[in-house]
């Protein structure tokens, strides 16, 4: 059966049929679910009841596995190298509302791109809907390609070549996280990448933006955080966003290097268990783009 492509929204996004993920996947085959991923930045695999091993499998092909950091220093369920986007605990239970897993999850209903407070940030994320809750949750996601092809020309000049301080901890004081243990603030200190970032694959340009983004390198803080702020609504305009209503048995990828994503509101007394396997990018964005950011030198 030859893969198929439905296109989901005017400037990004693809459902993709053809494909049986559950099994090695055929080199040419491959090929054509890397164009397309190149080319729409999102990808939809419906009907796709895989196994952590076979998601890691394919997620693989793509490059070099993230592992993930324990942030809130409770057990873990799942192994390091899969992502738990779940309200559960290590034994399966739904966790308390209150419970340090939950609040700092909530940080996932910020727009943000996957580790972009790492040195060398994620590539592509591929999450897969294991069990879901009645109503809510869906995943919205945004174009920074065409927000960035909606800017002014002289606005574009502006920003070519800023250089923004990227921290996980940012983020979570946002929502007022911050009962993170010494080994994380060893592991994930703050990290400086570009603002305006080109796509290797398609040739395009986007802008790299985040709720880790915490200002602007050699601006004063507050200046530089009114920037990302706006450039953030801006660029989360209705016609830049795309949202995923989930089915169990989903497999969605997305390109962190030209998109942002959030998870909206549901039940949190309901289940709902999704497994995330991230592939790292190859360097740093500064290093990609040829800049320096002196204050990191």
């Amino acid at each position: 059966m030859a893969i198929k492509l439905t296109p989901l929204h005017p400037t990004l996004g693809a459902e993709l049929r053809g494909v049986d993920l559950t099994r090695p996947v055929a080199p040419d085959v491959f090929a054509e679910i890397e164009a397309a991923f190149n080319r729409y930045g999102i990808l939809v695999f419906p009907g796709q009841p895989v196994s952590d091993e076979q998601q890691l499998t394919f997620s693989g092909l793509f490059g070099q596995l993230e592992v993930n950091p324990n942030y809130a220093g409770a057990k873990m369920r799942l192994r390091p190298d899969v992502a738990d986007i779940s309200n559960l605990d290590a034994e399966g239970r739904v966790l308390a509302r209150d419970d340090t897993r939950n609040v700092f999850n909530l940080g996932n209903q910020l727009w943000h791109t996957d580790s972009s407070f790492k040195r060398v940030p994620a590539k592509c994320s591929l999450l897969s809907a294991r069990e879901l809750p009645s109503s809510g949750g869906e995943t919205e996601f945004a174009d920074l390609r065409a927000a960035w092809d909606a800017l002014p020309e002289l606005r574009k000049r502006d920003l070519d070549g800023l250089v923004v301080e990227h921290s996980i901890f940012r983020s979570r004081s946002q929502i007022g996280f911050a009962d993170f243990n010494d080994e994380i603030y060893r592991q994930l200190p703050p990290v400086p990448q570009a603002l305006v970032r080109h796509h290797p694959a398609s040739g395009r340009t986007s802008l790299y933006l985040a709720s880790h983004a915490s200002h602007i390198v050699g601006w004063p803080v507050e200046k530089g955080r009114a920037l990302i702020e706006e450039l953030i609504a801006f660029a989360t305009q209705p016609q830049f966003v795309y949202r995923h209503r989930w089915s169990v048995g989903d497999l969605v990828m997305w390109d962190n290097r030209c998109t942002m994503h959030r998870g909206r509101p549901y039940d949190d007394t309901q289940r709902r268990v999704l497994h995330r396997t991230t592939v790292s990018d190859h360097a740093n964005t500064l290093e990609q783009e040829g800049l320096v950011a002196t204050s990191f030198a």
